[in-house]
């Protein structure tokens, strides 16, 4: 789709730099010093670097999922940006309808499932890393429950949420998961709320879907008085939680954005890319496990690390059973991206209940 020459040649055998290809992102909140749309940024500026000076990023931030995001999305495209990175799940549909708009400029969407002809769509498999969470929150857990601040019940929140549990399980039988909603990705006064009532209810390991540290903070101030831990999302959140998180799922979207620029500046898209990396293809790491993670513990994550990279063990493996008993993988089989990607439920060991529409 796009085709940039590094010199242009000019009579008389003089050369002219072409003008560097122009990047857009859009962001769903403040970019601050952890989370979602931190990393995003960490991930922009590593690709920008990675260029030295052929590429430009436009960045706007803080874009609510509803129609400014087509203002926003739209005016990048009548700037001059070629490549447009739009990084929430609510910006799919918006999205697609600019791309309709400018069909020479390539979009690629996070999270979502919709794709157009230069519309293209890629996402991290990060409930591979909150599997390995809920192994520490399993093997640490005195009270048998952990609980999960959530921003909204989409597919990506229920296979993180499921994934915790699945593996919390299978080192505590005994061990339940539950599940505030807080709708928003971005509102650290629910977040905080939402934590503290779940450290209320008797969980002594609580965990986020959110884009905050708010989660991390609450924990951390009750951690000695409550004996509680966190485990962060997105990010390292460490510092905001530097005796209480035991680990957290953090996201590296570098090498993908230097990928992603590079084959689009030199016109590869012979269909809209469909990426969903995981902890092998370096788009998903552990953070460093808290020193209080006992040794053996540390040596388990480590080999089921292991096993998930090559392939050997996946998350969803069967038996998975629903939260009413239905089962949703068999013995021997492991769930598929397709089923991964419609997931409407909880499992079992899930304590919560599911919005209603």
């Amino acid at each position: 789709m796009i085709m940039r020459k590094l010199v242009l040649a000019l009579a008389g055998g003089a050369v002219l730099m072409a003008a560097p290809t122009k990047v857009g992102f859009v962001y769903l909140t403040p970019v601050g010093d952890t989370g979602w749309t931190y990393e995003h940024d960490q991930g922009r500026k590593e690709m920008e670097a990675a260029f030295k000076g052929q590429v430009v990023t436009q960045v706007v931030d803080n874009v609510p999922e509803n129609a400014d995001a087509e203002r926003v999305i739209r005016q990048l495209a009548k700037d001059g940006c070629k490549v447009i990175f739009t990084t929430s799940f609510g910006y799919m549909n918006q999205t697609l309808k600019v791309a309709a708009s400018f069909p020479d400029v390539d979009f690629l969407h996070c999270t979502g499932y919709k794709t157009a002809r230069n519309a293209g769509i890629y996402n991290a498999r990060f409930y591979e890393a909150r599997y390995l969470c809920g192994v520490v929150a399993g093997k640490m857990t005195r009270t048998h429950m952990a609980g999960f601040v959530g921003a909204f019940p989409i597919p990506e929140a229920m296979q993180a949420i499921n994934a915790f549990t699945l593996r919390m399980r299978n080192v505590d039988p005994k061990a339940e998961v539950r599940v505030i909603w807080v709708n928003s990705w971005f509102d650290p006064g629910k977040e905080r709320e939402a934590a503290m009532a779940l450290m209320v209810q008797g969980a002594d390991m609580i965990t986020h879907h959110t884009d905050s540290p708010a989660v991390v903070q609450a924990v951390e101030e009750k951690h000695k008085e409550r004996n509680v831990w966190s485990l962060s999302e997105y990010s390292d959140m460490s510092k905001y939680g530097p005796n209480s998180q035991l680990t957290g799922d953090v996201h590296v979207w570098g090498k993908y954005y230097t990928r992603a620029v590079k084959e689009a500046m030199a016109g590869r898209w012979p269909a809209p890319p469909n990426v969903w990396g995981g902890m092998k293809d370096g788009m998903i790491k552990l953070a460093p496990l808290n020193k209080a993670v006992p040794a053996e513990v540390k040596a388990l994550v480590g080999r089921l690390e292991k096993d998930i990279i090559s392939g050997k063990l996946h998350p969803f493996a069967g038996p998975v059973l629903a939260q009413d008993g239905t089962l949703k993988v068999a013995a021997g089989k492991f769930m598929t991206d397709e089923d991964m990607g419609s997931m409407n439920y909880f499992v079992k060991g899930v304590n919560s209940n599911l919005p209603k529409e």
